[in-house]
């Protein structure tokens, strides 16, 4: 009998591993970049104007990667301006990473970084038990609300911290993406534990709506190489499955008839695109700009 299934954050160390071959596979980060290059100097165009210090709080900030690619567009906007860049980020693992690239990072005086192991919500209870409610010019929250218990009120709160020139970023796979048609499809069949929540650009429109914020939507193409998770027994390709599926060990443990409807699924144009014999999954990016 299959072993039952079990979600795949509950090992730390798989989830990474199958997160970075997911990095390394996808044009994520690529997205991002253009994105970052192209368009965020419009949206943080009047964030700082008048002012000689920043606030930055990065939510979620992961090992720093796109942190420090949206300072560098900060400081060529405002150059001589201090900027404070704080980050919230549960993984000592990825804390240390961030730190060792800020490290290794020239052109970064006039930034100074402060990091805080601790969840969204392990953030916002500090700053209620201390009466605290420092104020922001540029929040962001890159591909981390799945990770909230309370999503429209994890919005509400950060939003309630910009400053009145502000803007507040989130990035999350987008309605239009591989993921809705999986999630929405099977998401039910997957052992999710309270963990992660599955959320995508299509439904913030309806949360701010009801919050009464004005935000500008933009969508960023991407895709995945998951032609490996198509040939049984392959390393990379059950990895690259478990983080489809948020779960662990997925290939081994789904039940016979979920793993072959899932595979069938992640074949169809819903999902993936096949050209030149490889199977390139749907990972287009929803940006969101929520105005103050």
């Amino acid at each position: 009998m299959a072993s039952p299934m079990r979600s795949l954050l509950a090992d730390p160390d798989r989830y990474l591993q199958s997160f970075r071959l997911f990095l390394e596979r996808s044009t994520e980060h690529q997205s991002m970049r253009e994105f970052v290059e192209r368009q965020l100097p419009d949206v943080i165009a009047s964030i700082g104007n008048g002012k000689s210090t920043i606030n930055v709080l990065s939510v979620g900030g992961g090992a720093g990667e796109m942190d420090l690619m949206i300072l560098s567009k900060v400081r060529a906007r405002y150059p001589g301006v201090t900027i404070n860049n704080d980050v919230i980020e549960p993984s000592a693992d990825q804390i240390s990473k961030y730190k060792e690239r800020v490290a290794q990072t020239s052109n970064l005086e006039n930034i100074k970084f402060t990091w805080h192991k601790e969840t969204a919500y392990e953030y916002e209870s500090r700053m209620n038990a201390e009466k605290k409610s420092k104020k922001w010019d540029f929040i962001h929250m890159v591909q981390m609300l799945y990770y909230v218990k309370d999503i429209p009120a994890t919005i509400r709160y950060f939003h309630s911290l910009l400053e009145s020139q502000a803007k507040l970023l989130i990035i999350l796979v987008s309605g239009n993406s591989g993921w809705e048609t999986l999630w929405k499809k099977y998401g039910s069949s997957f052992p999710l534990e309270d963990l992660c929540s599955y959320v995508s650009s299509a439904d913030l429109p309806r949360i701010l709506d009801s919050a009464g914020l004005k935000y500008q939507l933009y969508e960023l193409p991407s895709h995945m190489d998951i032609t490996s998770c198509f040939i049984e027994g392959d390393k990379e390709g059950e990895l690259l499955l478990d983080f489809l599926t948020e779960t662990l060990e997925f290939a081994k443990t789904a039940p016979p008839e979920l793993k072959r409807q899932l595979m069938e699924e992640l074949r169809k144009p819903g999902c993936s695109e096949n050209r030149d014999g490889k199977v390139f999954f749907n990972n287009n990016l929803g940006v969101i700009v929520v105005e103050p």
